[in-house]
C-alpha cells in the first residue's frame, strides 16, 4: 500500500491536535489541581463519600479512572468487531469523541456540592477519550506505509502537544489574569477552562472525521454474534500472536512498563499537590514544560528508532523512567525546583514512548485487513495495564494513609519487569535476523 495523501495525513493528525487538551487539561493539569482543592479535608484525612463509602480523595480520584479504563478494556473487542464487519470505525469514532467532550463540558458544574456529578463525568470523559483512541489509531496502518509509520505517528503527537499547550496557556490566562475577563474567583476561571476543553475536542475533531476515508464493510458476516465476536477476534489474535516470538515478547514489555508510564502520567499532579504541596501556578508550569519537552523528544525518539531500532531506544527510555521513579520518591516536599527538573526528564520521554510503542506494534504486527481487531488487542492489553497500575496506585496510597511516595516507588517494578523483557525480545529479534539471513 501507499501512504495516503498529505491531507488525509493531516486530518488524522487533527484527531490528535483536538483530544489532546483532554489529556493536558483535564488529565495532567488543572481539573486533578481542582479536584484535589475541592475535595480536601484535613479534618477527616481528606476523605469524601462516594456511594456510601469514604474513600481518601486521590484514592478515588485513581479508582475512578481504574473503572473507566475496565470499561474500555470490555467494550473495545465488541465495539471493534462491529466497527470491522460493517467498516463504520469514523462512526464510533465519532460517538465516543462527543461523549467525552460533552462529559468535559459538563465538569463547569462540578463543584464540592456535586462530588458524585464530577466523578461520573471523569469516567465518562475518559471512556469518550480512550474508546475513541481505538478506532483512531486503527487507521494508522491503513494510511501509511510501515516506512511511514513512525513519521506519521510522530505527527499526530506532535500536533497533540501543540494543539494542547495553545489551549493550556489560554486557560492559564483565564485562571490567573480573571480580572481581564470580568471573572470573580479562580475556580469559576478552572470550571470555564473544562468547558472550553470540550468545545475545542469537539469542534477541532470535525476536521479528521470529515477527511478520513470511510471503513470498508467485511465481505464475510462474522460466524458468531456480533458482540460475542469481538471477543473472538481477541482470541483469534492471540492465537496469531503467540505463533510471532518477537510480538509476543514485546506485548508483554510493553504491558508491564506501560502500567508504569500511564499511571505516572495520570497521577503527577495529583502527586504534585497533595504530596508535594505544589502550589496550583507552579504545577501549571510543571506541565506545559512536559508538554513542551515532549515535542523534540518525541521526534528524537523517531529519529534514533531509525538509527538503532525501536527496541533498543524503548529500552533506553525505560531506565530513563527507571531513574525518574527513584528521584520523584526522593523530591522533599515543597521542592518546587526539583519538580520542575523531574518533570523536564519526564516530558523527554513521555510522548517519545508512547508514539513508539504505537508505531513499533504496527510494524510487528502481521499484514492483515483486520487492522482494528488487532489494534484492539494492542488496547486492551493497554488497559488492563492502566487498571492495574491505578488501583495498586490508589491502594497502596490508602495503606499508608494518604501518603503516594511508597505508590510512586512501587511503580519502578513495573518498569524493571518492562526492561527485562525488553532487552528478552531484542535477543529475540537478533536470533530471528540471524536465522533469517542464512
Amino acid at each position: 500500500m501507499k501512504t495516503a495523501s498529505k491531507k488525509v495525513i493531516n486530518g488524522w493528525a487533527m484527531y490528535d491536535w483536538a483530544n489532546s487538551v483532554y489529556n493536558l487539561v483535564i488529565t495532567s493539569t488543572m481539573f486533578p489541581a481542582y479536584f484535589e482543592e475541592v475535595t480536601k479535608n484535613p479534618a477527616s484525612n481528606n476523605e469524601v463519600v462516594f456511594l456510601g463509602r469514604s474513600f481518601v480523595n486521590t484514592a478515588l480520584y485513581n479508582y475512578a479512572l481504574g473503572f473507566a479504563f475496565l470499561v474500555v478494556a470490555i467494550m473495545s473487542p465488541i465495539l471493534s468487531s462491529i466497527a470491522d464487519f460493517k467498516g463504520n470505525k469514523k462512526t464510533f469514532l465519532r460517538f465516543f469523541c462527543t461523549l467525552g467532550s460533552l462529559a468535559c463540558s459538563g465538569l463547569y458544574f462540578f463543584n464540592e456540592h456535586t462530588v458524585t456529578l464530577g466523578i461520573i463525568l471523569v469516567i465518562l470523559a475518559c471512556i469518550g477519550f480512550w474508546s475513541s483512541l481505538v478506532f483512531y489509531n486503527a487507521y494508522l496502518p491503513e494510511i501509511a506505509e510501515e516506512a511511514d509509520q513512525d513519521r506519521v505517528s510522530a505527527k499526530g503527537f506532535t500536533m497533540g502537544y501543540i494543539g494542547s499547550v495553545l489551549l493550556q496557556i489560554f486557560c492559564f490566562v483565564l485562571l490567573f489574569k480573571k480580572e481581564w475577563f470580568g471573572i470573580a474567583t479562580a475556580s469559576q476561571s478552572l470550571q470555564i477552562s473544562f468547558l472550553l476543553v470540550g468545545i475545542w475536542w469537539f469542534g477541532f475533531a470535525q476536521i479528521p472525521l470529515k477527511v478520513l476515508p470511510n471503513g470498508i464493510p467485511a465481505a464475510i458476516r462474522p460466524e458468531h454474534n456480533i458482540f460475542v465476536n469481538g471477543f473472538i477476534e481477541l482470541k483469534k489474535v492471540l492465537a496469531q500472536i503467540k505463533q510471532m516470538p518477537i510480538l509476543k515478547r514485546y506485548l508483554g514489555a510493553f504491558f508491564c512498563y506501560n502500567m508504569g508510564v500511564q499511571t505516572i502520567m495520570l497521577a503527577a499532579t495529583l502527586y504534585g499537590k497533595s504530596e508535594l504541596n505544589i502550589p496550583v501556578t507552579n504545577l501549571i508550569i510543571a506541565i506545559l514544560l512536559i508538554q513542551l519537552v515532549a515535542i523534540p523528544g518525541s521526534l528524537l525518539m523517531s529519529k534514533l528508532s531509525g538509527k538503532f531500532g525501536n527496541l533498543q531506544v524503548l529500552a533506553g527510555v525505560v531506565v530513563i523512567w527507571i531513574i525518574c521513579c527513584i528521584l520523584g520518591y526522593l523530591v522533599p516536599r515543597d521542592g518546587i525546583y526539583q519538580f520542575y527538573g523531574l518533570a523536564t526528564i519526564v516530558g523527554f520521554v513521555m510522548g517519545g514512548i508512547q508514539s513508539l510503542s504505537r508505531s513499533t506494534y504496527a510494524k510487528l504486527m502481521p499484514e492483515t485487513k483486520d487492522t482494528t481487531s488487532f489494534f484492539s488487542f494492542y488496547d486492551v492489553t493497554e488497559k488492563i495495564a492502566i487498571v492495574i497500575g491505578m488501583f495498586s496506585y490508589g491502594y497502596i496510597t490508602e495503606l499508608a494513609g494518604g501518603s503516594q511516595r511508597n505508590s510512586i516507588l512501587a511503580l519502578m517494578t513495573f518498569f524493571i519487569v518492562g526492561l527485562l523483557l525488553l532487552i528478552y525480545t531484542i535477543k529475540a529479534e537478533k536470533t530471528h535476523r540471524a536465522v533469517v539471513s542464512k
